[in-house]
């Protein structure tokens, strides 16, 4: 795990110290799962300098893109920082999210490559892996994200409901915290549900605590305390901040 932290000698030693000159080094592209924290962009030249210095490869993984901010060219930002530095990178990007097409599981793997001859064998090799792995994979997904993204009326209308669901996260990620910064009579601070990001809120809860979520109060999540916010109507807020404030502080 890379635990970004505010200097660049401290991110250089986790790189340093910790992976071989050449490594591949994965990296969610935006909307972190599980965190919701994403780095800042200053945080992520930080993080491209010392890829670059130590030769190693990054390997993006986009599953949320349009999710953290609304928009997917600002979500994209992160990918386009090392491509921009001419580096060689992987990025696995999924649309079963943003595209709601889950029981499709549609992505890509794109790979950017320094040269002509570096492509054309980097291809050989995934057309070597894909073969035993299924083959001839369905064909459904990819014609619906193609018909999408390949018509510029569909494209634009595709953007605007990714900025209206992305707001809607924003919205009721904003209500829990309100809900819990009234009802709390704790110093509790809860600003860190505002910081986060994404589809995604990590609460800091315990598995006992989670498991008191269930228990108790029906709200079912991970045992290391994530919640989905996309799946939070409004009208929940409240009732979810019950439960937390109340798992919080009455089970260890």
């Amino acid at each position: 795990m890379l635990i970004l932290k505010s200097h660049k000698s401290d991110v250089w030693y986790i790189f340093s110290q910790e992976a071989p000159e050449g490594s591949f080094v994965l990296l969610h592209g935006c909307a972190h799962n599980p965190t919701g924290i994403d780095p800042t962009p200053q945080q992520w030249e930080i993080i491209a300098d010392v890829i670059q210095e130590k030769n190693h490869i990054p390997f993006l993984d986009v599953a949320y893109q349009g999710f953290a901010s609304g928009s997917l060219d600002e979500d994209a930002s992160s990918v386009r920082l090392f491509a921009a530095r001419g580096m060689e990178l992987l990025v696995a990007q999924s649309y079963s999210k943003n595209l709601g097409l889950y029981a499709e599981r549609i992505g890509a793997i794109n790979v950017v490559c320094s040269s002509a001859d570096t492509a054309a064998r980097v291809k050989s090799q995934l057309k070597r892996l894909a073969r035993p792995m299924y083959s001839n994979p369905p064909v459904h997904g990819a014609r619906i994200v193609a018909n999408v993204v390949g018509n510029p009326e569909l494209f634009n209308e595709w953007k605007e409901e990714m900025e209206h669901m992305a707001g809607r996260i924003k919205s009721v990620r904003q209500k829990l915290y309100d809900s819990l910064s009234a009802k709390d009579k704790s110093e509790k601070d809860w600003s860190f549900i505002l910081k986060q990001i994404g589809m995604f809120s990590f609460t800091g809860l315990n598995k006992a605590q989670s498991d008191n979520m269930t228990n108790k109060w029906h709200i079912y999540m991970t045992k290391d305390g994530r919640i989905s916010l996309a799946g939070l109507s409004s009208a929940k807020c409240e009732y979810l901040a019950d439960a937390i404030i109340d798992s919080y502080h009455n089970v260890s």
